[in-house]
């Protein structure tokens, strides 16, 4: 009796095995493989206001980027609710690969220079190949190149002193079609600061969103706070709130914000307005992408 009942066992087993064989010839004969599906346009560009997201460029794709910020739109009329004044930052990004980019800017605040990579550790995924969230590294440089950068009158100027660094890892996930979330740990190191009080090394946490209103709108937003910053003004920590309007190969972009920096050393470690008291600055920031090299990925 037993060994009846192993035949029939291995017997099932074999037409399983088979039926299941034959189905994926029919499958791949069909052309309906499993495939990984990569999540898009979790935000419309690599930048939510501030800080970076975790959407990356195109192989091949070059963004010129213009990130324009007024004055504080409390000096009322006779400064034109800020408008009199601007400070601006000038970047190209390059998408080298899907997962790595790297970028060049000129800010005017403080005359800096910055660069920076990004990579993609992970990319959310369905399918095949499974993954919930997306992560991107991005380490940066920043250059002041003003005439006598330091508050220091007695500390010799030099290169290295001029320098600042940062590292950031951000974690984000499209939660929706409509709905993305990210949060972005960070370090900040200047090679000098203010006085003793003041941290060389600032550890920040940010956090940045979007929710899609319609074809061509979303409402953007990102807000950081530095742990240690000197002094601790819950107040200034640097928070943004805009406006994303897509129009053909532009994203545009309205937002008011207590930041003047638009960098991450700058509006991490600078001193920013105090939304409270209404020191908040309209800004519009311009994105323009160009393929200049084919992607044939």
């Amino acid at each position: 009796m037993k060994s009846y009942i192993t035949i029939l066992l291995l017997a099932l087993l074999g037409a399983t095995a088979w039926g299941q064989n034959k189905e994926e010839s029919l499958l791949d004969a069909l052309g309906e493989t499993e495939e990984t599906d990569y999540v898009t346009n979790a935000f419309k560009s690599p930048r939510v206001i501030n800080s970076q997201s975790i959407e990356m460029l195109a192989a091949g794709a070059l963004d010129f980027r213009i990130l324009h910020r007024f004055g504080m739109v409390n000096q009322g009329y006779q400064e034109f609710f800020g408008l009199d004044q601007a400070s601006m930052r000038l970047g190209f990004d390059y998408g080298v690969t899907p997962n790595f980019t790297v970028g060049v800017g000129r800010s005017t605040a403080k005359k800096e220079l910055d660069g920076f990579v990004r990579y993609r550790l992970l990319w959310q995924s369905t399918g095949k190949r499974t993954m919930p969230i997306s992560a991107v590294w991005v380490s940066g440089i920043t250059l002041n190149t003003l005439p006598d950068p330091l508050p220091q009158p007695d500390v010799p100027v030099t290169l290295s002193r001029r320098l600042a660094y940062y590292h950031q890892l951000i974690i984000g996930r499209k939660f929706s079609n409509r709905f993305t979330l990210q949060f972005s740990p960070t370090l900040v190191h200047q090679n000098i600061v203010d006085n003793k009080l003041v941290p060389n090394d600032l550890f920040a946490l940010g956090v940045g969103g979007r929710y899609k209103v319609s074809q061509r709108i979303a409402l953007v937003w990102d807000y950081s706070y530095p742990f240690n910053r000197f002094p601790p003004k819950l107040q200034s920590h640097p928070l943004s709130l805009g406006v994303d309007i897509e129009t053909g190969g532009h994203v545009f972009q309205l937002h008011f914000s207590n930041a003047t920096g638009m960098n991450e050393r700058a509006f991490l470690t600078d001193e920013n307005g105090n939304w409270l008291k209404g020191d908040i600055r309209f800004g519009f920031n311009l994105s323009r992408v160009f393929q200049i090299k084919k992607n044939n990925l």
